[in-house]
């Protein structure tokens, strides 16, 4: 019994030894997870943290479409709600904008189904942050089986950024395409070397310098705008140029356009490398300067022929230039004046010789006369009265470089003209009253100041009356008398009021009551007074009257004609009629088989009916008024088609070329589309007639926005001026090139008279030997 007991209490023990130790290992084994767990829990919270504060933040979208949304997230979309699903990221006035959130819907549909990743920028209502989404399909690790993962980032300041950069491009782009433009209009020619002074860039007026085909082949084919560019040439003063990082410049003659050209070379060292390249064309500089000098010797000569003296000082005030008048009013001898005196010892020279005012301080006189060259008033001018009754009239002009420019008038011999102006004075009132005209003088108080005999018989005036010099109402009222209309006699002073007040030059005509008739007219003078004067044109109008009567006669004339040629149209289309009609007739068998020579002669009187009818018609349309019609749209183009299948059989017949050529520019016109078909039909038909077998006719139409062009021209044997003069008259006959006569029918007078109605021009141009050319204007509206 004790023994059992012995044995139970060790495999007791041994047992309680297991558990303590069971529950040692147990203990150690939690102790250790936890303290694992524990580090894990610390480092999810650090990369919790590290994740939240991440530049881009993650969300997971399921295959359900519900949405895990860090609250980052959340609120970078300003939304109130954490949503559940993808369709919760846009709601009311809060979230994505619609058709940002749609559009990242699709994506996410596309990743689940595809495997597509994808990325866009999207913005919240009401904020002004962007935002970019990544996305792509969940790993599994991500425990979403079918979900996308967005990674959110805030894109504001690099979208910033990348708007200032595009900003920055777009300006250097502006301000790049700017230089370009401005280097390919520079009128000189402009190029750029590398650093193996190869040519890369060249202009226009380089291109055109070296004649080239574009700027590419100046490159490929190195064409040197100067010849000899190797060693010590222009090309060595480019490597120059690089190599001391200084500009170089250098004269050269070069052949541009088959002329020879001196040119200045600059080559000019760039920052970036290479060197940059432009000739300036000095030949018409060295021309200009030339021309300078020319014109200063000219000048000069110029100046040796004027009667007044004039001399010239430089800046240092020596005397550089002086006429031979300046010489000889001044007594100066030749020798003394090689030596280029100063100022001051010419105006000493003038003393010695008696040619300046007696004054009392002659120093400081001189001393006044050398600010002429600082004047700031523009110039000055005096009035010197010399011994001897000289009389001198000086100005002293300051130049732009410091110079001085001096003029020495003599006047002395205007004092001797003005005692003869009295003479003059009596000389001209004897002219003023044996003029034909009848003239009159009225002050600007319209007070008569002169006149001449032929005013005051015409009018009959009293001289009493005329020597106190009465105001033009009161010679209105007495010459009132005198006019078939007395109340025209107020004309007279509304003409002088209009002349001497408002400046205007006016006119009219005066009858008598005598029958005869006078043109009038008010002229303002430059004194302010005005010039009344009154011619007799009773004769002429005499003769206008009679040409008046005659033209309305043959007016008269003219419309009888129209009308009995209008009349005998109408009359001749009844038997016209019945002529086709028999010969149609005839030529189809209803009176028996013809024979092959009645055929032909069947045929021969159809042509003439139609030939007839056609001119018949013709008549009709230059008789009728109406030459505009209905008013549509012509399309030009269409006209021009339809009026050459018209005349194409007559040019085959004629074995004439006819051509046409209609720009996009012709459009369309506002008229008749009948009578323009037919006008053009003219023309063509009126060049086909006077072209040669084998010859060619050209119709071509183009236009502006006011206007289309249309123009029928042949290379036919043309016609003489007086032909082409009366080609628009109405059943004329022309004298072509070869001397021999062709009616030219009525075919160019319709389209003149077509065309006129239409508000439109035409011309004709015709030279024998070398064909005709008409063109027809047709304004658009």
């Amino acid at each position: 019994m004790i023994a059992v007991s012995a044995v139970t209490l060790a495999l007791a023990g041994a047992v309680l030894a297991l558990i303590v130790g069971g529950a040692g290992w147990a203990l150690y084994v939690g102790l250790t997870t936890r303290a694992a767990a524990r580090a894990a829990g610390e480092g999810a919270a650090r990369d919790a943290a590290v994740l939240a504060q991440a530049p881009a933040q993650a969300a997971i979208v399921r295959a359900d479409g519900r949405i895990d949304l860090p609250r980052r997230v959340i609120d970078w979309l300003g939304l109130s709600v954490e949503p559940r699903y993808l369709t919760d990221l846009t709601r009311h006035d809060e979230g994505l904008v619609p058709a940002d959130a749609e559009a990242l819907a699709q994506d996410v549909a596309a990743a689940q189904r595809a495997g597509r990743p994808f990325q866009m920028a999207v913005q919240a209502r009401g904020s002004a942050r962007k935002l970019m989404i990544t996305g792509a399909r969940a790993p599994e690790a991500a425990l979403a089986p079918g979900g996308v993962v967005l990674w959110f980032a805030d894109a504001t300041e690099s979208e910033d950024v990348i708007a200032r950069l595009a900003a920055d491009r777009a300006e250097a782009t502006a301000a790049f395409d700017a230089l370009s433009g401005l280097i390919e209009a520079a009128p000189m020619p402009m190029w750029y070397r590398d650093d193996d002074m190869a040519l890369a860039m060249v202009n226009s007026a380089y291109v055109a310098a070296v004649e080239a085909r574009d700027a590419r082949d100046a490159i490929d084919r190195a064409l040197e705008l100067v010849e000899g560019s190797g060693m010590g040439g222009p090309l060595a003063n480019a490597a120059i140029a690089r190599d001391t990082d200084q500009p170089q410049m250098m004269a050269v003659p070069a052949t541009i356009g088959g002329a020879r050209r001196m040119l200045r070379i600059h080559d000019v060292p760039l920052p970036g490398g290479g060197v940059a390249g432009y000739a300036v064309d000095i030949e018409d500089l060295e021309q200009a300067r030339g021309g300078i000098k020319r014109f200063g010797e000219a000048q000069r000569a110029m100046l040796d022929r004027l009667s007044a003296g004039v001399a010239q000082f430089s800046a240092d005030r020596s005397l550089t230039f002086c006429n031979q008048p300046f010489r000889r009013i001044f007594a100066m001898k030749d020798e003394w004046l090689r030596d280029r005196p100063e100022f001051d010892r010419v105006l000493e020279r003038m003393r010695e010789a008696g040619r300046v005012p007696e004054v009392r301080d002659f120093p400081t006189w001189k001393a006044e006369r050398r600010e002429w060259f600082v004047s700031t008033e523009g110039g000055e001018e005096e009035q010197w009265h010399l011994s001897g009754g000289v009389h001198l009239r000086v100005v002293a002009q300051p130049l732009p470089d410091g110079g001085l420019l001096t003029i020495f008038e003599d006047r002395t011999e205007q004092v001797q003209l003005a005692s003869a102006r009295d003479t003059l004075l009596r000389v001209r009132t004897a002219t003023f009253d044996n003029l034909y005209e009848a003239l009159g003088v009225f002050a600007a108080d319209g007070r008569l100041q002169i006149w001449n005999q032929k005013f005051r018989l015409l009018w009959g005036f009293d001289e009493a009356l005329l020597n106190t010099h009465p105001r033009i109402d009161a010679l209105a009222k007495a010459a009132a008398d005198r006019l078939e209309n007395p109340q025209r006699a107020g004309a007279m002073g509304d003409l002088i009021r209009s002349a001497t007040v408002d400046r205007v030059q006016r006119g009219g005509r005066f009858v008598f009551a005598d029958g005869r008739h006078f043109e009038f007219a008010a002229v303002p003078l430059p004194d302010g007074n005005a010039l009344f004067t009154m011619i007799d044109v009773t004769a002429s109008r005499r003769v206008e009257r009679a040409l008046t009567d005659r033209n309305e006669a043959l007016e008269a004339a003219d419309q009888v004609k129209t009308a009995f040629v209008a009349t005998m149209s109408y009359e001749l289309r009844t038997p016209l009629t019945s002529i086709k009609g028999f010969a149609e007739m005839l030529h189809a068998g209803y009176a028996g088989e013809l024979s092959e020579s009645g055929t032909a002669y069947a045929e021969a009187i159809l042509a003439s009916v139609e030939r007839l009818s056609v001119l018949v018609d013709d008549v009709l349309d230059l008789t009728q008024d109406d030459a505009a019609g209905r008013r549509a749209a012509v399309d030009l183009e269409l006209l021009a088609g339809a009026a050459v299948e018209t005349v194409a059989h007559a040019a085959r017949a004629r074995g004439v070329e006819l051509a046409v050529d209609v720009l996009g520019s012709a459009g369309s016109v506002a008229g008749d589309p009948e009578r323009l078909r037919e006008a053009v039909e003219h023309l063509l038909r009126h060049a086909i007639d006077g072209t040669r077998t084998g010859g060619r006719v050209l119709l071509h139409i183009d236009g502006t926005a006011k206007a289309a062009r249309i123009v029928v021209s042949d290379d036919g044997e043309g016609m003489t001026a007086d032909a082409a003069a009366r080609a628009f008259d109405r059943f004329a006959q022309t004298r072509i090139a070869r001397g021999s006569e062709r009616a030219l029918g009525l075919g160019l007078p319709l389209a003149k008279r077509f065309v006129e109605a239409h508000g439109g021009t035409i011309a004709l141009v015709s030279e024998p030997g070398h064909g005709t050319l008409v063109t027809i204007e047709l304004p658009r509206g």
